[in-house]
């Protein structure tokens, strides 16, 4: 079994990164187990906190992310640009300096906005930020989903069959890229 920590980088309850993960288990392959590891009650980084006794949500964090074997990120964006949230975990999981819990654990990266561009600029500054802290993070294939709304029914359901297609893809394609890290 694989172990895929999946963060998702909107914090509100309705958002479309929400709905696009309550999705990913029945796509992904049956080797993968797939949990959440939360982001939303992590204090911002601060190097003051960084005690012998860091927050407790740090630890919690840290722990999660080093105990899967590979990480899914799924971003809106805001701004033409990355939630401070996914930067802020990012950030988290980096320190203490030499310590951190990211280099060398394969990822993948899905946006989706309600506009037309997919969160395409998120999309490439958490690609560049994964890749400087030395995360491998798969190549291709690249998901930018745009117009979020018309991808899911009115309860919430991924309907969309392209997107269906598109993400089975990518999640079968990140079964190999994890592997070539094993």
């Amino acid at each position: 079994m694989t172990n895929i920590g999946y963060i998702v980088g909107s914090l509100r309850n309705g958002a479309y990164t929400r709905m696009l993960s309550r999705a990913l288990p029945d796509l992904a392959p049956s080797s993968f187990k797939l949990a959440e590891i939360g982001i939303g009650e992590l204090p911002l980084y601060n190097q003051d906190l960084e005690t012998d006794t860091p927050p407790p949500a740090w630890t919690s964090f840290r722990n999660q992310v080093k105990n899967s074997d590979a990480i899914l990120f799924i971003t809106p964006e805001y701004n033409r640009g990355l939630p401070a949230a996914v930067k802020n975990c990012v950030d988290v999981g980096t320190r203490p300096p030499k310590q951190g819990v990211w280099k060398g654990k394969p990822a993948a990266v899905i946006s989706l906005s309600p506009g037309r561009l997919g969160a395409m600029a998120s999309h490439q500054q958490l690609r560049l930020l994964l890749s400087v802290i030395g995360v491998p993070v798969m190549p291709s294939p690249e998901v930018y989903l745009s117009e979020a709304s018309k991808l899911f029914d009115s309860t919430g359901k991924l309907t969309s069959e392209d997107t269906i297609k598109l993400l089975t893809t990518l999640l079968h394609d990140f079964e190999t890229w994890i592997g070539r890290f094993g």
